[in-house]
């Protein structure tokens, strides 16, 4: 995750961004930056967000 923000708020903001403008799903985002699924998950977990596939963010 070393080009994506430590930061759990931070990076929300930036992972809904990407998958806003960029990417069709999770997987292809972890697989484009290179990250597990589990970290951005876990990490965004923490702050009580969670992926909706059907939106394509975390809510």
């Amino acid at each position: 995750m070393d080009h994506l923000p430590k930061d759990p708020v931070l990076l929300l903001s930036v992972v809904n961004t990407e998958l806003r403008d960029y990417y069709p799903s999770l997987d292809a985002l972890c697989e484009d930056k290179h990250v597990g699924k589990d970290t951005i998950i876990g990490a965004l977990r923490s702050i009580d967000y969670e992926y909706d596939e059907r939106k394509n963010q975390f809510v």
